[in-house]
């Protein structure tokens, strides 16, 4: 039988008050005049009547399955997938960092060396670290830096971040990312304080870095670095680019020459360390991150849902 207008009207607004307006019991007896087991009967109706419709959105469950799928299926020592409410960059970093900062809270350790890069999403997992006391922990830059750039690259603010979270001094790389001849990264790379440098990214155990983007926008194709000719390679083959390496759909680097005159570590590298950790996700980095798991550049993801649901359903098509 419907309900009288009245007690219609009276179901909807404690409704609204106690689901919307977050008022107890007892403050909407004293607002609506009744009592208090009143209220509660107006709100069970409230909810039997369909007015009121709970839904509860487990998202733990369809996370840690996503995350032990990545793990089968990309051979991965550990995949972290975080549920996020928008599909949106800025919000998805956010998620995403302080993901990546609990997960090396619990695995840093004494006597660690933590190689990183730079970005906005390094910049958001350093926001988020949790200070550590741990002792004799190194950490060092990971690639060249971009030294002519109007677009912050968060390099410094990324190495300060991490240094502060576990009481050490940074080391960064005063190195650009690229270099125009072969030539001149080795005369880099052969002096000795560089090299220094190189060899501590090359010995670290635990790696932080994100994918880039194959964008006319991104950074590294606004600096000037690339010939016509790598740019076609690029832009016809690639995928991503980890520490400006750049790999395509298979993991395989797809430009030699430019591989050869970039400073930093090599992806290959990657391969060897303990904990090797991309973070990364939204809609631009699938693609990027697809490659990187083929060509097992990471033992560790971090990652959106939504993502992950892609890279899976990209695996399986």
């Amino acid at each position: 039988m419907p309900l009288e207008y009245e007690k219609l009207n009276k179901v909807i607004e404690a409704a609204k008050l106690y689901y919307l307006l977050d008022y107890n019991q007892n403050d909407i007896a004293k607002k609506l005049g009744v009592s208090r087991p009143t209220v509660s009967r107006l709100l069970q109706t409230a909810k039997s009547e369909g007015i009121v419709q709970i839904k509860i959105v487990d998202t733990a469950t369809d996370t840690e399955k996503l995350s032990l799928d990545l793990e089968r299926k990309f051979n991965l020592k550990k995949a972290v997938v975080v549920s996020v409410p928008k599909y949106e960059n800025p919000i998805i970093k956010n998620y995403l960092g302080e993901a990546a900062a609990n997960f090396l809270d619990e695995i840093v350790k004494d006597g660690d060396i933590i190689g990183v890069t730079w970005g906005t999403t390094l910049y958001h997992v350093g926001i988020e670290l949790k200070q550590k006391h741990v002792k004799d922990v190194k950490v060092v830059q990971l690639k060249g830096a971009v030294s002519h750039s109007e677009t912050n690259t968060y390099a410094s603010e990324v190495l300060y971040l991490f240094g502060k979270a576990y009481n050490s001094s940074p080391m960064n790389l005063p190195l650009p990312a690229i270099v125009d001849h072969v030539v001149v990264k080795r005369a880099m790379e052969a002096d000795r304080h560089i090299r220094k440098i190189l060899d501590l990214g090359k010995n670290s155990n635990i790696a932080v870095f994100t994918n880039g983007t194959i964008n006319q926008e991104s950074l590294l194709f606004q600096l000037d670095y690339f010939s016509e000719e790598d740019l076609q390679t690029i832009f016809e083959h690639a995928v991503g680019d980890i520490c400006s390496r750049f790999y395509d759909e298979k993991g395989n680097i797809c430009n030699d020459s430019l591989n050869e005159r970039t400073l930093g570590i090599d992806l290959e590298e990657l391969k060897e360390k303990e904990y090797s950790i991309l973070v990364a996700g939204g809609a631009q980095k699938i693609d990027g991150i697809y490659g990187a798991l083929k060509g097992e550049f990471a033992n560790v993801l971090v990652t959106d849902q939504i993502t992950a649901q892609f890279l899976l359903d990209k695996l399986n098509s």
